[in-house]
């Protein structure tokens, strides 16, 4: 279902755009690229100057890549387009500690405790938080979603329409599927 009209006559001022790229490498690894835009539709000052309509107020990239376990081995983070040139486009290389996270296990609470505050980006890090999602679209692309397995569906329980004892599963993944508990 669509959103409803909205209700009042309106003007679009900001707009912010995130994409992630999923790849398969030659050598068996994954890379994730993301970036972050954000463009004004009208002339933007700001204390650097001024930032014409159209052109990005920031415009941040990183790259991870994984192994087939979701490990980050390697990580890459720039900053293309930034509001304080010399100052913001700096931080990129702090992304480097990513190195050795995992993107499923604790990523996104690990990510907002390392680069709270001035230790990091707020975009950048703000943009990492895509990555875990991100990844888990890419591996599947290579597997069914309804495919026997030893061990529950990755996806199972981790939304509302696929809780096991929703009407989804119970359609889909009869395997898994968990009748409600009846209070009473």
């Amino acid at each position: 279902m669509p959103l409803p009209p909205p209700h009042s006559s309106r003007r679009r001022v900001h707009t912010r755009r995130i994409e992630v790229e999923g790849f398969l490498r030659d050598d068996g690894l994954y890379d994730l690229e993301a970036s972050l835009t954000d463009v004004k539709d009208q002339d933007f000052p700001i204390s650097s100057g001024l930032r014409r309509a159209g052109d990005p107020v920031h415009l941040m990239r990183v790259r991870v890549t994984l192994d087939a376990e979701f490990n980050i081995i390697d990580a890459a983070a720039c900053s293309d387009w930034v509001p304080y040139p010399g100052q913001c486009d700096t931080i990129g290389p702090a992304y480097r500690q990513l190195i050795g996270l995992n993107l499923v296990r604790g990523f996104r609470r690990t990510v907002g405790e390392m680069f709270a505050d001035v230790r990091g980006c707020t975009h950048l890090s703000e943009l990492l938080l895509s990555l875990p999602t991100a990844a888990i679209q890419t591996f599947v692309s290579f597997r069914r979603d309804d495919e026997e397995t030893v061990d529950k569906p990755f996806q199972l329980d981790r939304c509302h329409a696929l809780e096991t004892s929703a009407e989804a599963v119970r359609r889909y993944y009869p395997k898994w599927y968990r009748a409600p508990q009846r209070d009473g």
